[in-house]
């Protein structure tokens, strides 16, 4: 077994404000309450699975200093899996769909990270990202020093158990106790199935749900039992097609489908009203919780993420013509 660093970057991961969202709250009689990830160190819920998945890396011998790390990502775990790279010396590649946000690409150069750019492909496709990183780990695994780890967010439990170890017990603690739903989107299944398990072990009635985008595939998995999905979304790093390993198993009551039409309103006005810089998958959680605040009723405590900053996504999210050639309403401060 691998000895464990201490450094910074895991040091600040975590133990995030838990804020209650105005807008939301008053439109719905219920206190809904947002995790604020965008303050993490990489400025993402994702830092909490880049630093779990490393942490078990080194606990198992797998990784040492000097090692290697190759993930697929849409962005935020590659962001967090670099500088916890970084924080331990070690090189990290990450292989990306090119049709992500130039700002996660720009953020990775610039942490370091040797970033490699691949056509978007469906899963089932063997040219798609998740694909292409395995692969380049299982090469580079006889001769890079150090060792190689392929992170694989998605089956890689660690992710989830990350979520049980902290992210639920902050917010039980938070709350002290006074939570009655649990809800966010699904980009590995990760912090759903991770909070959601820890919180129903110390309250079974607590209800947990799925946020889902059009175009993904939980949803219909949760309410229907099969994987459906129709449509599409402007929203990244979320929208799963498939049952991962960190979903398997998960403690799911409840799921919700919420167009772009639908959360790209809220996200204006926790942006606009209550002051919150955060990016789409924001938006969708706290639409999704508004929709879960009005079926269970006025008085009850929710809370869900906020997952990241809109810093990454500017070039989406705040360009009128992008927006506007899709049938989507622009900020109103656009003019």
């Amino acid at each position: 077994m691998g000895a464990v660093p201490d450094r910074p970057f895991l040091q600040a991961v975590g133990n995030t404000p838990l804020i209650r969202l105005r807008s939301a709250s008053e439109q719905t009689g219920c206190a809904i309450f947002g995790k604020a990830e965008f303050m993490n160190p990489g400025g993402s819920v994702k830092d909490r699975a880049a630093k779990y998945i490393v942490l078990d890396a080194f606990r198992r011998g797998v990784l040492r200093e000097g090692g290697t790390i190759v993930e697929g990502t849409a962005g935020n775990t590659g962001i967090g899996l670099t500088l916890a790279g970084n924080a331990l010396g070690l090189r990290t590649i990450i292989v990306m769909p090119e049709t992500q946000a130039v700002e996660k690409r720009s953020m990775l150069r610039g942490m370091g990270a040797e970033l490699r750019l691949v056509p978007a492909v469906p899963y089932k496709d063997p040219g798609n990202y998740v694909h292409q990183a395995r692969r380049l780990a299982e090469e580079l695994a006889g001769s890079a020093a150090g060792g190689v780890l392929y992170a694989n967010q998605w089956d890689n439990l660690a992710n989830r158990e990350g979520h049980i170890a902290s992210t639920g017990p902050e917010i039980w603690n938070q709350t002290e106790g006074r939570i009655d739903a649990f809800i966010c989107a699904v980009g590995t299944g990760g912090t759903l199935s991770g909070v959601s398990e820890y919180l129903k072990q110390r309250r079974s009635s607590i209800v947990t749900a799925a946020a889902d985008p059009d175009g993904a595939a939980v949803y219909s998995w949760v309410k229907h039992g099969e994987l459906k999905a129709s449509g599409s979304s402007i929203t990244e790093g979320i929208g799963l097609g498939r049952v991962s390993g960190n979903l398997e198993g998960a403690r799911i009551d409840d799921a919700f489908n919420v167009p772009d039409s639908e959360w790209l309103p809220v996200l204006w006005e926790l942006i606009g009203k209550d002051g919150l810089y955060v990016g789409g998958s924001t938006g969708l959680n706290v639409a999704a919780a508004i929709r879960l605040a009005r079926q269970l009723g006025p008085g009850h405590t929710i809370v869900t993420m906020l997952n990241d900053s809109a810093r990454t996504y500017e070039s989406k999210l705040f360009n009128r013509e992008f927006l506007e050639s899709r049938g989507l309403p622009p900020p109103p401060w656009l003019g």
